[in-house]
C-alpha cells in the first residue's frame, strides 16, 4: 500500500445472529404495541435469548393489550428457528416477560417539556406524587427528549445510498446470505452467521476490497468445500462488484471449519449490542445508545434517524462530500442543546454556512421529528437487521433526500448575501 491509502474494516450479522434476534424481537414488541397505540405508547423493551430460553423486561406504557409470548415466537419462528435442528426452536422456547410502566418521573418531562412547563409556571401547582395521565399525553409539539445524550448522523459520497462501502458491503452480504437460506438456493444454511469485509482506501476513496469474511451456520451433513463454492458463487459473486475485486482479495469462508451450533445455543444473545452493525460500520461515531425496542420518544433513536437525514441531504446536495452531525439533548427538554457539524475537509462551501442553514432549517425537536418522519407507525422491525441506514431495499423515510434541493437553493441564497 501506498502512502496515501488505509485499509478500514467493518462487519455485520445475519437476523438468525443470537443479538439481533433479540433486537428483533424487541422491535417486533415496539411494532406490536404502536400500531394499536401509536399516541400513548412508551416503549423501552430489551431482550436476551440462550438456549431454549427467550427474555423480556423493561418498561411499557400503553393502553392497549399485546399477547408479547406470541410476538416472541411468532418473531422467532420467522427467523427460521422451527425445529431443534439449530438448536432454538420458536414452539418449544420458555419465555420470560417482566415488564413495568415508565417511570411517572421521566413521563412527565416527556409529556410536557421543560419549554412548555415554563410557560405555565403561574398554574396552580402539580403533586409531586401525582402519576401522569395517558388520557392527558399532550400533542407531540409538547414533548421533551426522553432521556440526556448525543447522537451522530453521517453521510458520505462513495457509495449510491450515500453510506460508507465496508459496512454497506457487510450488510449486503448478510441480508444475501438469508435471502439464498429462506429461498432454498442453499437449502443446508441455518439462521446465524456474520459477514465482514475490508476495503482499501487510495487518497480517501474506496479503491479495492481487500478480504472478505462469511461465516454461516450449516447442517453437519455438508462438507467445507461445498459451503466455500455456494457461498462465493451465490453470495460474494453476486454482492461484491467484480471491479472491486483483484487476485489479491482474500476471501474467507467458515474460516473454522464448522459452524453447526449457532443461534442462542451457540451464543447468548442481548438487544442493543450490535449498535455499529446498526449505524455505520465504525467510520463515524456513536452516541451509544442502541435503537431497537425504542418508541421514537427516546431521542437515541429518532434524533439519530433525523441525524442521517440531515447528513445524507447535506451530501445529496453536493455541499460536501462527507458529513457527520453531532445532536445532543437534555431529559425533558425539546430543544437540542447543541448541533456540530464535521465535514473533514470536505465541504464546498463554508461549514459555518453549512451548519447556519441546518440550524435554520430543521427544528430537531422530538415533536418535529416525530411528525416530520412519521415514527408512530410499526415499521421498526423491518430495520432490526441489516442495518437502519443505507436500505434502498425499504422506503424508509429518513433515508430520503427529498431536502437536497431546498439546502442548494439555502446555500445559493446565503452565496448572495
Amino acid at each position: 500500500m501506498s502512502k496515501n491509502s488505509f485499509l478500514f474494516t467493518s462487519e455485520s450479522v445475519t437476523e438468525g445472529h443470537p443479538d439481533k434476534v433479540c433486537d428483533q424481537i424487541a422491535d417486533a414488541i415496539l411494532d406490536s404495541i404502536i400500531e394499536h397505540d401509536p399516541r400513548n405508547a412508551r416503549v423501552a423493551c430489551e431482550v436476551a435469548v440462550t438456549t431454549g430460553l427467550a427474555v423480556v423486561i423493561g418498561e411499557i406504557t400503553t393502553t392497549c393489550s399485546v399477547d408479547i409470548p406470541s410476538v416472541v415466537r411468532d418473531t422467532i419462528r420467522d427467523i427460521g428457528y422451527v425445529d431443534s435442528r439449530f438448536g432454538f426452536d420458536s414452539d418449544n422456547c420458555g419465555i420470560v416477560v417482566s415488564i413495568k410502566e415508565q417511570s411517572p418521573d421521566i413521563a412527565q418531562g416527556v409529556n410536557k417539556s421543560l419549554e412548555c412547563r415554563i410557560t405555565s409556571v403561574s398554574e396552580d401547582a402539580v403533586d409531586d406524587e401525582r402519576q401522569p395521565s395517558l388520557s392527558s399525553v399532550p400533542e407531540d409539539a409538547e414533548l421533551g427528549a426522553g432521556d440526556q445524550g448525543m447522537v451522530f448522523g453521517y453521510a458520505t459520497n462513495e457509495t449510491p445510498e450515500l453510506m460508507p462501502m465496508p459496512i454497506s458491503l457487510a450488510n449486503k452480504l448478510a441480508l444475501r446470505l438469508t435471502e439464498v437460506r429462506k429461498s432454498g438456493d442453499i437449502s443446508y444454511l441455518g439462521p446465524d452467521g456474520k459477514t465482514q469485509v475490508t476495503v482499501e482506501y487510495v487518497n480517501d476513496a474506496p479503491a479495492r476490497v481487500d478480504t472478505v469474511i462469511v461465516s454461516s451456520q450449516h447442517t453437519a451433513d455438508v462438507a467445507l468445500d461445498t459451503i466455500e463454492r455456494d457461498i462465493r458463487a451465490k453470495v460474494i459473486d453476486v454482492v461484491i462488484p467484480p471491479s472491486m475485486m483483484d487476485d489479491n482479495t482474500k476471501v474467507l469462508v467458515n474460516p473454522t471449519g464448522r459452524f453447526v451450533i449457532g443461534g442462542p445455543k451457540g451464543d447468548a444473545g442481548m438487544s442493543g449490542r450490535k449498535i455499529i452493525v446498526d449505524t455505520y460500520g465504525g467510520m463515524a461515531r456513536h452516541g451509544g445508545g442502541s435503537f431497537s425496542g425504542k418508541d421514537p420518544t427516546k431521542v437515541d433513536r429518532s434524533a439519530a434517524y433525523a441525524a442521517r437525514y440531515i447528513a445524507k441531504n447535506v451530501v445529496a446536495a453536493g455541499l460536501a462530500d462527507k458529513c457527520e452531525i453531532q445532536v445532543s439533548y437534555a431529559i425533558g427538554v425539546a430543544q437540542p442543546l447543541a448541533i456540530c457539524v464535521n465535514t473533514f475537509g470536505t465541504a464546498h462551501i463554508p461549514e459555518a454556512t453549512i451548519s447556519e442553514i441546518i440550524m435554520r432549517r430543521f427544528a430537531l425537536t422530538p415533536g418535529w421529528i416525530i411528525n416530520t418522519f412519521r415514527l408512530r407507525r410499526p415499521i421498526y422491525r423491518q430495520v432490526a437487521a441489516y442495518g437502519h441506514f443505507g436500505r434502498a431495499d425499504l422506503d424508509l423515510p429518513w433515508e430520503r433526500t427529498d431536502s437536497a434541493g431546498v439546502l442548494q437553493s439555502d446555500a445559493n441564497a446565503l452565496k448572495l448575501r
